[in-house]
């Protein structure tokens, strides 16, 4: 399974962004689909996640500024980023998680995919 993100760029504090992301290949289905990040000399960190049935997530630190949506029927998930600060600056990772297909189209194994990565830049 492939993901492939775009959107990242460089804008001024205060500024918004939105990141797409869609996924392609061969798979059963997708049950979560999210985006994470990594700040230079940081740990990759959960950003936002959703779940095939809605559920949401979001780092504590962007509640109420990002916003995560999701077109199931399409593979895609959108980040939508408002009132960017500096340290949102990051690389911005796509992930989806599901299972592959199976026997007669059935839930096969499980799979843990990743996109490149999209540089987002918040300048003071």
């Amino acid at each position: 399974v492939q993901l492939q993100a775009c959107g990242g760029g460089l804008v001024q504090a205060g500024g918004s962004l939105r990141l797409s992301c869609v996924a392609s290949g061969t798979f059963h289905s997708i049950d979560i689909m999210g985006w994470y990040r990594q700040a230079p000399g940081k740990q990759r960190e959960l950003v936002a996640r959703m779940t095939a049935t809605g559920d949401e997530n979001y780092a504590d630190s962007v509640k109420d500024r990002f916003t995560i949506t999701r077109d199931s029927a399409k593979n895609t998930v959108d980040l939508h980023m408002n009132s960017l600060k500096p340290e949102d600056t990051a690389v911005y990772y796509c992930m989806a998680y599901g299972s592959l297909v199976g026997k007669g189209w059935s839930p096969g194994r499980s799979f843990n995919s990743w996109g490149q990565g999209t540089q987002v830049t918040v300048s003071s």
